[in-house]
């Protein structure tokens, strides 16, 4: 047998029996190996790979658990925006939108330190 294909078999089969909790000096991987410790291998591979798969499986359904979650939360924290602001825009006069849109052209943020628009219809009691 190759040095370097052994010396892969011996790493393989040290990590497999790490993984599986099985002692790596119960397998021999001499010139002299039998048709049935090289089965045993295979089988003991077949193991490991099996064993990282329903890990990784089980990670995989909990993450898409979890950003299922966060989809559905971002879904009705936009449906609650969406109406919030549809409201304002029925509430906002005609004035107000267009210092808005003019604000979103020139790309400066809204200011708050600005007086409210006067109401259309005159200060109450004046008549």
């Amino acid at each position: 047998m190759d040095l370097g294909v052994y010396q892969l078999r011996h790493f393989s089969i040290s990590f497999l029996s790490s993984l599986l909790g099985t002692d790596s000096t119960s397998v021999s991987l001499d010139s002299s190996s039998s048709g049935a410790s090289v089965v045993a291998i295979d089988n003991k591979i077949e193991q490991a790979m099996d064993l990282v798969k329903s890990h990784l499986m089980y990670a995989v359904r909990e993450e898409v658990e979890v950003l299922k979650e966060q989809i559905k939360e971002l879904i009705e924290k936009n449906s609650q925006l969406e109406q919030e602001n549809s409201l304002l825009k029925t509430l906002a006069s005609p004035e107000q939108m267009a210092q808005f849109q003019a604000q979103l052209q020139t790309g400066s943020p809204p200011s708050s330190s600005q007086p409210p628009a006067p109401p259309a219809s005159g200060p109450p009691g004046t008549a």
